[in-house]
């Protein structure tokens, strides 16, 4: 393809131009025919070999073989020949002695060379370069590249604390080739700077240095530096403490604020954050002399009884190689406490606790008493005989009461405690009934039928208790102003049914208890 191209190019070109544009051509492209290792690496003291070949010898005729070292500051030197006719020979270089070809005898179709006990100083590059007939000299490049294994550390720098940016911890990786990558890794905050130094045998230290303002709050912290190198297989991390010193930061713990008088064994402590440790902690009293009742040992001051004299200012002085610092504590000492002791407490709440139950008790008694009274009534004799006691029976109240006539409108028996009813029977007018009770006006009492006895005669009769009397007194009052549309109270009652169902003047099952305890009629009505 590129000799077709320079042909082409001569079509265009005349003289010298086209025969120089085809031998430039020529050599460009024939160039890529040596082969060699692009790149070799090596550690110090060891044997390498620089491979390199011509495989493709048809239509050329390899004439020489020469070895040519190249230094960093681009000199180029001769340390290998090979002649097909004359052999091999070695001109002087920083490699004579330690150079020669292989395989021996040589070959001019793979003239390899070998560097004995190689050099920090050998790296470099190492041409390959042929002379050839009719295409010219050809070249392959190798580049050797001299490993050296860094010895890597860390240390920090003891700083004290101040206002200014200082090193407080530093890396190197020294003698490494090529060189160190140094990272450094902290919660401090700050940052690193690098350096970097070649030795006379090629070998380079690095140097870096991390840098930050010092306080006492990043005494302790860590910092690790990380070292990344290409003879290592992963990175090194060598991890320290940051070293900051500073005077003593102080301060005073104990004081509640509840010191009172004959309060014991009580205390106060010193605390100290310093670097380094403290060399002495020292109390004093402002007020003068230490107060006897107290007793002071390294960093605690003990009061043994609080008392007057401890009513004062105390002081704690801490020292270390760095500075003094202090801190105070004003005491102020109260009254004694008057309320009672715990045990008084407990015993007033217990004797408490235990009125409180009994009162519980008796309220409750009381309350039950009451409601069995109540659902209880006049129920003394039982049964009928409760009737009796109240109402009166029909014989006895015949003899002991006033006679009245039995006819219609008339009261019947004789019961003085009965109550007043009224015959429906057809015959009777209203005039008939207005003989028993008196009309009355609205708000007015209304009288009751002479002989007949009212609630209050009945709460009179000293068979019930004060409590039931009001309550019979309340009833009165209450049924003895009710309203008719009418002028007069009307009052009717049925007929009386025959004698065998009646319990004195009143029918058997015509009685109904009432919720305060009483039995009334079911037919009379008080007026």
């Amino acid at each position: 393809m590129a000799r077709f191209y320079a042909r082409s190019v001569c079509v265009k070109m005349i003289g010298l131009l086209c025969v120089a544009a085809s031998i430039l051509t020529q050599h460009g492209t024939s160039g890529q025919r040596v082969k060699v290792d692009p790149e070799l690496s090596s550690y110090p003291g060891q044997t390498i070999n620089l491979r390199c070949s011509f495989p493709d010898t048809n239509g050329v005729q390899l004439t020489m073989v020469n070895w040519i070292y190249e230094t960093k500051e681009g000199e180029r030197i001769n340390i290998a020949v090979l002649h097909p006719s004359f052999g091999p020979n070695y001109p002087p270089s920083p490699v004579k002695g330690r150079v020669s070809f292989k395989p021996s005898p040589p070959e001019m179709a793979s003239p390899s060379i070998e560097i004995t006990d190689v050099r920090m100083s050998d790296e470099g590059k190492y041409i390959c370069d042929y002379a050839t007939y009719p295409d010219g000299n050809e070249q392959g490049i190798t580049q050797l590249i001299m490993l050296a294994k860094p010895d890597n550390s860390a240390e920090v720098l003891p700083v004290i604390a101040g206002t200014q940016a200082v090193v407080v911890a530093r890396c190197v990786s020294k003698n490494g080739r090529p060189p160190a990558q140094i990272k450094w890794v902290t919660t401090a905050n700050g940052n690193w700077t690098e350096k970097s130094q070649t030795s006379a045998d090629n070998t380079v230290t690095v140097t870096s240095e991390y840098r930050l303002v010092p306080k006492s709050s990043d005494n302790g912290k860590e910092i690790a530096c990380l070292v990344e190198h290409r003879t290592q297989v992963k990175v090194e991390s060598i991890s320290r403490k940051l070293v900051i010193q500073f005077a003593p930061e102080v301060t005073i713990e104990g004081y509640d604020n509840n010191w009172y008088v004959g309060r014991s064994n009580v205390a106060l402590t010193c605390n100290a954050n310093a670097n380094p440790v403290p060399t002495s902690v020292i109390w004093k009293s402002m007020s003068g002399e230490m107060p006897e009742t107290v007793l002071v040992k390294s960093n605690e001051l003990k009061v043994l009884k609080v008392d007057d004299t401890v009513n004062t200012t105390f002081v704690c002085e801490v020292k270390n190689r760095i500075g003094t610092t202090r801190d105070q504590v004003t005491i102020f000492v109260r009254e004694p406490s008057k309320s009672d002791s715990n045990a008084g407490v407990v015993a007033g709440a217990v004797i408490g606790s235990l009125l409180a139950l009994l009162l519980v008790a008796a309220l409750v008694a009381v309350l039950v008493t009451h409601s069995r009274r109540q659902q209880q009534g006049y129920r003394a004799n039982g049964g009928s005989d409760m009737k009796t006691r109240i109402f009166g029976g029909g014989k006895k109240a015949s003899k002991n009461g006033t006679s009245g006539g039995t006819g219609s409108g008339g009261i019947t028996g004789g019961n003085s405690n009965g109550p007043v009813y009224i015959d429906r029977s057809p015959n009777q007018g209203l005039g008939e009934k207005n003989n028993h009770h008196q009309p009355f006006t609205m708000g007015a009492r209304p009288e009751v039928v002479a002989g007949t006895p009212t609630a209050q005669d009945i709460l009179l009769s000293n068979e019930l208790d004060e409590a039931e009397r009001r309550k019979f007194d309340e009833m009165e009052e209450d049924e003895s102003y009710d309203h008719f549309s009418g002028g007069a109270p009307i009052l009717q009652l049925r007929p009386p049914p025959e004698q065998d169902h009646m319990i004195g003047d009143y029918i058997d099952d015509d009685m109904e208890s009432q919720r305060d305890g009483s039995v009334i009629s079911r037919t009379a009505v008080y007026v």
